[in-house]
């Protein structure tokens, strides 16, 4: 069975980060970790589905990269806050959770055959 290795890659990434940031939250109950991890967390299992389901669905290929991008702008934004006390951009959290919002509507459309369309690789 053939997978998307660059997806398989970020489930373990994110899964790692995750549990990662619940040792560093643990440790303190200052800042986000707290509501890091478990975001990583769950988005880990979902990549190695997505793996799996972006070699034979382009839907699920560009949600996957949605996803991606949410998960970067979100977690990097929340993150940045705690390292440096700033923002990683204006309006990077909310952009990170509106792409984290429509790349799991993406991926929900690969339960409907007639919207799916070529593999964008």
């Amino acid at each position: 069975m053939e997978i998307n290795r660059v997806f398989a890659g970020f489930g373990g990434l994110f899964g790692a980060a995750g549990i990662a940031a619940y040792a560093a939250a643990a440790h303190s109950a200052e800042g986000h970790m707290a509501t890091i991890a478990p975001i990583l967390f769950i988005h880990a299992p979902a990549f190695l589905a997505l793996s799996l389901l972006a070699k034979v669905s382009g839907p699920a290929y560009f949600g996957a990269w949605v996803l991606v991008l949410g998960l970067l702008f979100f977690i990097g934004d929340l993150v940045s806050r705690d390292v440096t006390g700033d923002r990683l951009f204006a309006f990077a959290a909310p952009l990170g959770g509106s792409l984290l919002i429509l790349g799991w509507i993406v991926v929900a459309a690969t339960a409907f055959p007639t919207l799916d369309f070529k593999r964008l690789e």
